[in-house]
């Protein structure tokens, strides 16, 4: 029985940040679960990596790698910890992380607040020995003299731990760190990533921005496959403002969750063309259902990601969404999740 709609009012009376912290307080107190075993409909292999179902836990909710394989245990196909930073930093001053309750919505500016990648490491190198997929996603912090070779230590120093490297350079929270997009910043950055990750380190995904033109979709589609980019996540949080109900609607920072659904659906659809189908694709920004899953899947997604429904929905949506996925796959005739990429886009 899902029993989270009805404490969801008492967790909605409590600041969104706190109760956060509570949510993460109360996973740590529940038995680890085995990661779900590869479903026949759901399995799918990319970058290397066999993923038991394409459902993952996006970055920001588990920061500090405190409860990846809880996360896993509760139906998550991967889970991706961070953005962690070389330093620990405090992030932006509260409050930063509001519910938008009327749109089913998220905004933060919550500034990269972490306790620092070695801390993450000595923690993630205690638990290697559990299966799963687990991902790290890097950033710099924000006073770095030089960002670049922050992403370069953070690939240097998390590699050992992480099954994939997530490259952060479209959270809209630390000033100007999307002008990393820009296609000869971009170029640098992924020439020391790569550099750093050798020939022998994990995989490499690009995160990036929701906010972009058709000028920008292709030098990134571009460069990231010139670098050998193993997959994009497409997308962060998006600091345009659609119409919204809540009185936070004019909240500075990242606005995700459902006013995101559509804007990520179009770069999906811009980048699955921009790429001709042949670099991965994660699909990330407003997904709260089966039918949104599998929506981003047919317009390009191999995998999908997921944070801000759990806000709204409950920890038992990975396992809701991948029932649902398998209803729409056998409904459409197809076998499985990967005969579905793409289906949409020419």
């Amino acid at each position: 029985m899902n029993l989270y709609p009805l404490l969801r009012p008492l967790v909605f009376r409590l600041d969104g940040e706190r109760a956060h912290r509570l949510s993460l307080a109360g996973l740590k107190l529940l038995p680890i679960g085995r990661p779900p075993a590869p479903d026949p409909m759901l399995a799918i292999r990319v970058a290397g990596l066999d993923f038991p179902n394409p459902i993952g836990l996006a970055a920001g909710f588990d920061k500090d790698g405190e409860v990846p394989h809880t996360m896993l245990g509760l139906g998550f196909g991967f889970a991706e910890l961070g953005t962690l930073t070389p330093l620990p930093q405090e992030g932006n001053p509260k409050p930063r992380l509001f519910r938008l309750a009327e749109d089913h919505a998220v905004i933060n500016r919550m500034g990269f607040n972490n306790h620092g990648q070695a801390a993450a490491r000595a923690r993630l190198a205690k638990q290697k020995h559990r299966p799963g997929i687990i991902g790290v996603n890097i950033g710099a912090n924000k006073d770095s003299a030089d960002r670049i070779e922050d992403y370069a230590r953070g690939v240097r120093d998390m590699a050992g731990v992480a099954r994939y490297l997530t490259v952060n350079i479209s959270s809209p929270n630390t000033p100007g760190l999307r002008a990393l997009q820009d296609a000869g910043a971009l170029a640098a950055l992924l020439d020391a990533v790569m550099a750093a990750r050798g020939d022998t380190g994990p995989p490499v995904f690009l995160k990036v921005a929701p906010d972009l033109e058709s000028a920008d979709v292709d030098d990134i589609a571009r460069i990231a496959a010139d670098k050998r980019i193993d997959a994009l996540i497409v997308s962060n949080t998006t600091i345009s403002r659609p119409a919204l109900k809540s009185g936070f609607a004019g909240e500075s920072g990242g606005l995700s969750g459902a006013p995101l659904r559509e804007m990520a659906q179009q770069r999906m659809r811009d980048f699955r063309v921009a790429t001709g189908g042949t670099m991965p694709l994660i699909g990330a920004g407003g997904i709260a259902s089966a039918a949104d899953a599998y929506s981003r899947i047919r317009a390009g997604a191999s995998l999908i990601q997921l944070y801000s429904a759990l806000v709204y929905r409950g920890p038992g949506l990975a396992k809701e969404i991948a029932a649902g996925l398998r209803g729409l796959l056998a409904r459409d005739g197809f076998a499985g999740v990967e005969a579905a990429v793409g289906a949409d886009v020419p």
